[in-house]
C-alpha cells in the first residue's frame, strides 16, 4: 500500500540573515516526500514540472521515490518562488512567485497509485485537492489536509467542501483562527473539527504543535535550534514526517498520531538547519532517532513530593 503525496515540486531563490541562493529545489511535495521516505518505503508523488527542472528529479527519486505521478510539460517553466525572511525568521517577504505550469496543474493519477492507502494533500487549491480525491477510485484509510490562509481568503467555499472528506487538517496558529472565526485557539479547534476532520494539528512554529481529536489534547514541544538557517519547507517536512510515520506503523488513533506529530517535528527541524532541502537528502537513521531521543527528553519530567 502507498503513501501518496500531492503538491508543488518547485525552485525556490531565498535570502535569509544568513545568506542567499540562486535557485534550488524545493516545494512542498519535495519536502514532505524526502521526510517521509525515511519513514516508509512506498512514497509517491503527484505534481507538475516544466522541461527545464532537468536532472534536479534525481534528487527525488534518490530516496526511492516513484516520480511516475510526476508531469514533466514539455517546452514549459517549473514554479518559481524567491522569497526574504526578516531577522526573526518568523517573517518573510515574497519577492517573486511565478506559477508557470502550476496555473494549469490538473492531477493525473497512473493506475499504480489506486493502492493508495495514505494521501497528503498539500498546500495548493481546494479545487486541485477535491479533484485529486474524486479519481481516486476509493477512499483512503487516512487522508491529511494541508492549507493557508490565501485560500480561506479566494476560495473558502471549496475549501469547506474538502474539509468534509479529510480526517487531518494541519494548519498554523493564524489560520486556525482565521478558519474558525475563533481566537481561543481550543474554541478554534472545536469549531474547525465540526466542518469535518476527525484530527486537527495546529502548527505553532518555535511554539510547537498542538494536537485535537477523540476528545483530547496533546501539545508537542519545539526544539530549540542555535542555527536556524532556512525555514523554506518546515512545514511541509513536518507533514511528510507525520503521515509517513503512521504509515509505517499502519494504525491510526490518537496515541500514534502524537508519535507521529515529534517524528514530523524531528524531521522538520533537519529541515531549517540548511537551506532548501540540503540537510534533508542526507540524514541517517541514528541522526533521526538521536533527534527524536532530544524530543522525548523535552517533554518528558517527574513530580517529586
Amino acid at each position: 500500500m502507498s503513501l501518496v503525496i500531492v503538491g508543488t515540486v518547485a525552485f525556490d531563490a531565498l535570502e535569509t540573515p544568513f545568506g542567499k541562493t540562486d535557485k534550488i529545489v524545493g516545494g512542498a511535495a519535495t519536502f514532505a516526500g524526502l521526510a517521509a521516505s525515511y519513514l516508509y518505503d512506498h512514497v509517491k508523488l503527484i505534481s507538475v514540472i516544466g522541461e527545464d527542472f532537468g536532472d534536479n528529479l534525481e534528487i527525488i527519486q534518490s530516496h526511492s521515490i516513484d516520480v511516475e505521478g510526476v508531469e514533466i510539460v514539455k517546452g514549459g517553466k517549473t514554479f518559481f518562488w524567491s522569497g526574504k525572511y526578516h531577522n526573526d525568521m518568523n517573517t518573510r517577504d515574497t519577492l517573486i512567485t511565478e506559477l508557470n505550469v502550476l496555473a494549469d496543474f490538473d492531477p493525473k493519477i497512473p493506475a499504480s497509485y489506486q493502492d493508495c492507502e495514505y494521501l497528503l494533500l498539500g498546500n495548493l487549491t481546494p479545487q486541485v485537492q477535491i479533484q485529486t480525491l474524486s479519481r481516486l477510485e476509493r477512499k483512503p484509510k487516512l487522508v491529511v489536509l494541508d492549507t493557508m490562509n490565501f485560500w480561506m481568503d479566494v476560495a473558502m467555499d471549496d475549501l469547506k467542501e474538502v474539509l468534509k472528506k479529510v480526517d487531518v487538517l494541519t494548519i498554523n496558529d493564524a489560520e486556525a483562527r482565521q478558519l474558525s472565526g475563533e481566537y481561543s485557539l481550543v474554541k478554534a479547534a472545536d469549531t474547525i473539527l465540526q466542518m469535518g476532520p476527525k484530527y486537527l494539528i495546529i502548527k505553532k512554529g518555535e511554539h510547537g504543535a498542538l494536537l485535537f481529536g477523540e476528545g483530547q489534547v496533546f501539545s508537542a514541544p519545539a526544539l530549540p535550534l542555535a542555527d536556524v538557517f532556512d525555514p523554506t519547507g518546515a512545514g511541509d517536512a513536518f507533514a511528510g514526517g507525520f503521515v509517513g510515520y503512521l504509515a509505517k506503523v499502519k494504525s491510526v488513533n490518537f496515541t500514534n498520531m502524537k508519535n507521529a506529530i515529534i517524528y514530523g517535528s524531528a524531521l522538520a527541524s533537519f529541515c531549517v538547519e540548511e537551506f532548501g532541502t540540503q540537510k534533508l537528502q542526507n540524514l541517517s537513521q541514528a541522526d533521526i532517532q538521536n533527534r527524536i531521543r532530544q524530543f522525548v527528553a523535552l517533554a518528558k519530567f517527574e513530580i517529586s513530593e
